[in-house]
């Protein structure tokens, strides 16, 4: 029997949404499929490995109004466009802003007169604080950054109570969806190093729960100034493909491109960094004898079971070139 919802008396104090009136949005991205706006997003991982670093990295491309990553050579369009200078506010507990974070933003080419902090000098700022979404409304900014997690939860509250940590993560979920920002948590990972990726963020599971996208930062064995980004949950896009970012003392930050290793395999040490190394050692041993047809090379990495964009990351790292002697592509070491 056929029930019309539409025509029957609601009940008192009962608010149903008919889904047939509920309008169909495209989600809007700060970095796809990595940081939504409108929603939040988790940055985790163990300390020192240059999370903020790189956050600080993406908000001075957004006050400037340019690509987060880098245009790849040979691409027509890049897969990011550049759109208009916005603000950010980014808050802190553990840099000081004078001599860590300012220094920091100065030398990513920040606009630093579009990134704001709340002045809680006084009263510490939390999650649950009214100044946030006042900040938010007055600034309009586009992204907001809390770094670390744990510092913006109040006094009162066990971080690793799901009854006390879902109240905050709804209150921050709302004001991303009110105001259409992109909330990026930045959280520090536990000291499980055999648990899945998904567990080893700090504090309950309800954090990760809440966001809708979660990344983990890690760095890669024997590559200590390798960083790699991995996504470990993503509920609006696929997932996407590892990232590589290098930081060093003498070049500082330089974003590499994708990177052929998994959250879990970064995490737990397994494999970390063994596939390009794999790979880089077999460029050089096909390649010691001279230039090499690039057919030959991609049919003999396949069958080592060397992924076709590790083999590429490989030869783009030893500086390998491409050449087209007698109408056919080949490779040949810098060197020679």
């Amino acid at each position: 029997m056929e029930v019309n919802l539409k025509n029957r008396k609601a009940e008192p104090g009962l608010r149903l949404i008919n889904m047939e009136d509920v309008a169909v949005e495209q989600v809007e991205w700060l970095l796809y499929p990595f940081i939504p706006y409108g929603k939040v997003t988790i940055i985790q991982g163990d300390p020192g490995e240059g999370k903020t670093t790189m956050v600080l990295q993406i908000i001075a491309k957004l006050t400037k109004g340019e690509p987060v990553l880098p245009v790849k050579k040979g691409e027509e369009e890049p897969t990011e466009k550049a759109n208009e200078p916005v603000n950010v506010i980014y808050q802190t507990a553990e840099d000081g802003l004078g001599d860590t974070i300012k220094p920091r933003l100065l030398a990513a080419g920040a606009d630093c007169s579009k990134v704001l902090v709340i002045d809680d000098s006084e009263q510490p700022l939390t999650m649950l604080d009214e100044r946030l979404e006042q900040a938010i409304r007055q600034t309009n900014a586009r992204l907001i950054v809390l770094d670390p997690i744990q510092s913006f939860l109040g006094a009162e509250v066990d971080m690793h109570r799901a009854n006390e940590i879902r109240p905050l993560m709804k209150r921050v979920s709302v004001l991303a969806e009110k105001y259409h920002c992109a909330i990026v948590l930045i959280g520090h990972m536990n000291k499980n190093s055999t648990g899945k990726s998904s567990y080893r963020g700090l504090g309950s599971i309800d954090f990760q729960a809440a966001a809708r996208s979660v990344l983990i930062v890690g760095r890669v064995k024997n590559e200590p100034e390798t960083r790699v980004v991995c996504h470990v949950k993503s509920s609006l896009a696929p997932e996407g493909k590892s990232i590589a970012f290098r930081l060093d003392k003498e070049n500082g930050f330089e974003w590499i491109g994708e990177y052929d290793i998994s959250a879990d395999d970064l995490l737990s040490g397994n494999n970390r960094g063994q596939k390009i190394k794999e790979a880089k050692e077999f460029l050089l041993d096909i390649l010691a004898d001279g230039a090499v047809e690039q057919n030959v090379i991609l049919k003999e990495s396949e069958s080592r079971g060397i992924k076709r964009k590790t083999l590429w990351n490989a030869k783009k790292d030893l500086g390998v070139q491409s050449i087209k002697p007698g109408g056919h592509w080949s490779w040949v070491l810098p060197e020679q």
